[in-house]
């Protein structure tokens, strides 16, 4: 059984400092912009190559974070940071965008490319995907049972697991709650934490938690008492999550996690401490374990207290070096020769240095006292492994002549040890692609087949029904247009009965497939349907949709971060854009409606959340494998076509409406009709990031504030924007 490595989020010095003395194998970092976590980087003057020196000295991996969507205009300078790695030695990048992962494939063949959690990964055809694509790791989302992390072992990559740290309520890659809201987008990096904001379940006046609604908020994960379990089930890496959070929390977590993948005993003052130094309402599993009904919790004040008794504590963990490296020594001692050390490690580097001339004693240092002397590693990444001694009959050292071939001899080898190893890297040739005329059509995505319409199927040439629909009416409706199914975002294990279902839709007349998941474009094609992509694949850019062109992709959804001037390019495919609907704010596994007042009465389109300034999300549930949650008005632009991009398809995104609301909005985009009351215009004129970005204070006041003063603007302006 391989040990899995120790993965630690770093931000600064000092949690640098904290991973590498309290046990991480490796550590994941990001630099600049292009990083999910912008806010959370200080290293002062240190650069990624002292960063990277720093570690490989110790044996530990640098993983650089470039896990943000990335828009046409800002390819050249991704590109520039991913070079940089490349020049610094970085050992792996994590990459969310498939087309900058594409281009950094073409550019540096030889650097390691992991596939962020914010991919939505969660099925094992999603890692087979990914690793045709050149990643050789995948980072699986959050969400998973132990039974689905197993299925996505041996998938062609290798398996890293978030082991502890924040859930967001929302799949990674998933959630545009924050930018709908306030501009701030979780895929660019600026999340603002909606979800620790108070939401209650309506009709439920949830006040469990200091009087506080939690009912989009998760308790921390904590799956170090699983360690070995996920080790036999072959995962290859164990995540910490927590780039905002302090160095004593790194290094207690560093420190648990890596007695767990030891199988070492830890003791229970270091789970209290881990516990206290932060944590939401304590841990959960439930994720793993499958108990789903008891995750939810906020940041309570005692929680908050528990944190100051631990932190000094903690902080012991850090007060020497580890030595984590073990090392070989091998003394020469000969006539009328100085003295000899090679010290040589297990990573093929090896150091010789010489010092004083031996001399003859009646009583030479024993191979003992010898051994004593250069064990005394203290302070430096070192341990003694293995020492052998070849000295002429006689001859000996001085205790101070060996420390200081020694110290020497390390230093050497910490030179060698810390010495960059740059991977090559050649310019990329980024494809540009000329202006195409565009089919202009009406799409339509219903979220029940009681949706569908005369009207629909007169002003549409695409229709996707739900995949569970009676084959019968996609065979009644396949004569008029073409009929589509959509593949469920969250697959969680159902692979089978989808390929079922697919079978069925392809035999009922069913053309294509919406898939808003990687994973679902080998089920779409292997069914023989031709694969289109949803909003969920997040295409930004030119190179993201050839990357899944070669997956088979026949078009694709613009991401909905996007504003229509930024649609406005050549694409070199086809594509379209959400111009109706609810927007889907989060895709979750965890219904807030289920864990409020459980299922009964519930039809799936019933349930609804409330902010505390009294608006209504509506939730819309997928059979108990997922809930979304909806935007509070719909997306309009039946009054502004003029305004919309030239676009192969406009697609209406139908979830909680009635079939004649579904006539009246179709009437509306096609042959004109009145707004409703409170509408829209999503992101497409003002995109994300279009206000400065507030002091980071992790989810505290400040960040909530700013919240609502953008839900109070978004609300005073909503038919303007």
């Amino acid at each position: 059984m391989k040990r899995p490595e120790i993965l630690a989020p770093v931000a600064s010095c000092d949690m640098l400092d904290a991973a590498l003395r309290a046990g991480a194998d490796a550590v994941y970092l990001g630099i600049g912009k292009f990083n999910a976590r912008q806010n959370a980087n200080d290293f002062g003057t240190m650069t990624l190559a002292d960063i990277v020196r720093e570690c490989h000295v110790r044996g530990v991996a640098v993983h650089l974070a470039l896990n943000t969507l990335v828009r046409q205009e800002e390819f050249a300078a991704v590109l520039e940071t991913a070079k940089e790695a490349c020049a610094c030695g970085v050992d792996a990048l994590i990459v969310q965008d498939l087309g900058l992962a594409t281009a950094i494939r073409q550019a540096a063949p030889d650097m390691v490319l992991h596939a962020s959690t914010q991919c939505s990964c969660h099925s094992p055809a999603g890692v087979q995907a990914l690793a045709a694509l050149g990643f050789s790791r995948v980072v699986l989302a959050r969400e998973m049972s132990r039974e689905e992390i197993a299925a996505c072992v041996g998938q062609g990559a290798e398996i890293e697991v978030f082991a502890h740290g924040a859930l967001c309520m929302c799949v990674s890659g998933q959630c545009y709650f924050s930018a709908m809201l306030g501009g701030r987008s979780g895929n660019r990096g600026l999340c603002a934490q909606t979800c620790r904001l108070p939401f209650a379940v309506a009709g439920k006046a949830d006040r469990a938690v200091e009087g506080r609604d939690a009912a989009l908020s998760l308790r921390d994960l904590a799956l170090y008492p699983y360690a070995q379990e996920l080790a036999t089930l072959g995962v290859d890496s164990l995540k910490i999550e927590g780039r905002r959070k302090r160095p004593e929390y790194v290094a207690a977590a560093s420190a648990v996690y890596a007695a767990a993948a030891d199988g070492e005993e830890i003791s229970e003052s270091l789970k209290t401490d881990l516990q206290s130094v932060f944590s939401r309402s304590g841990f959960t599993d439930g994720y793993y374990t499958g108990r789903r009904n008891a995750m939810f919790g906020m940041r309570r004040k005692e929680d908050v207290t528990a944190a100051s008794g631990a932190l000094s504590r903690l902080q012991q963990l850090t007060r020497a070096e580890k030595p984590r490296v073990p090392v070989r020594f091998a003394l020469t001692l000969a006539p009328d020769q100085p003295a000899q050390l090679v010290v040589s490690d297990h990573d093929g580097h090896t150091a010789t240095v010489t010092g004083d001339l031996p001399v003859l004693s009646e009583r030479p240092m024993s191979h003992e006292r010898i051994s004593q002397q250069l064990s005394k590693t203290g302070g430096t990444p070192y341990r003694l492994e293995d020492l052998s001694v070849q000295a002429a009959d006689g001859l000996s050292l001085s205790a101070a002549a060996l420390n200081a071939l020694r110290r020497e001899a390390l230093a050497a080898l910490t030179a060698l040890r810390g010495a960059c190893r740059p991977i090559a890297w050649r310019e990329p040739t980024l494809e540009v692609h000329s202006p195409v005329d565009r089919a202009e059509q009406w799409w339509v995505r219903l979220s029940d087949a009681g949706q569908m319409t005369d009207t629909v199927a007169q002003a549409a040439e695409t229709v996707f029904f739900p995949l569970d629909t009676d084959p019968a009416i996609l065979t009644k409706w396949a004569d008029r247009l073409t009929v589509g199914v959509e593949i469920p975002r969250a697959l969680w294990g159902a692979e089978d009965a989808i390929r079922a279902r697919l079978a069925d839709a392809k035999s009922a007349g069913a053309t294509v497939a919406l898939c808003g998941n990687i994973g679902a474009l080998p089920l779409a094609t292997d069914a023989g349907l031709s694969p289109i992509g949803g909003f969920g694949l997040n295409v930004a850019n030119t190179a993201t949709l050839a990357a899944l062109q070669s997956q088979g992709l026949t078009a694709a959804t613009l991401s909905q971060e996007l504003t229509f001037a930024q649609m406005r390019q050549p694409w070199g495919g086809r594509v379209g854009a959400l111009v109706y609907g609810r927007q889907p704010l989060m895709l979750a596994r965890a219904c807030p409606r289920q864990n409020a007042v459980g299922c009964q009465g519930c039809d799936g389109r019933n349930g609804a959340l409330v902010d505390r300034m009294g608006v209504t999300f509506p939730l819309e549930c997928h059979r108990k494998t997922a809930v979304e949650v909806l935007n509070s008005t719909p997306l309009w632009w039946a009054d502004k076509l003029e305004e919309l991009p030239p676009l192969d398809f406009k697609l209406l995104h139908f979830t909680v409406e009635t079939a004649e609301e579904v006539n009246r909005v179709i009437a509306a985009y096609t042959v004109g009709g009145s707004n409703p009351k409170q509408i829209t215009r999503g992101l497409y004129r003002r995109g994300v990031e279009y206000q400065k970005t507030p002091p980071d204070f992790s989810g505290g006041v400040f960040t909530l504030m700013f919240i609502y003063r953008s839900i109070r603007n978004r609300r005073r302006h909503a038919r303007s924007h």
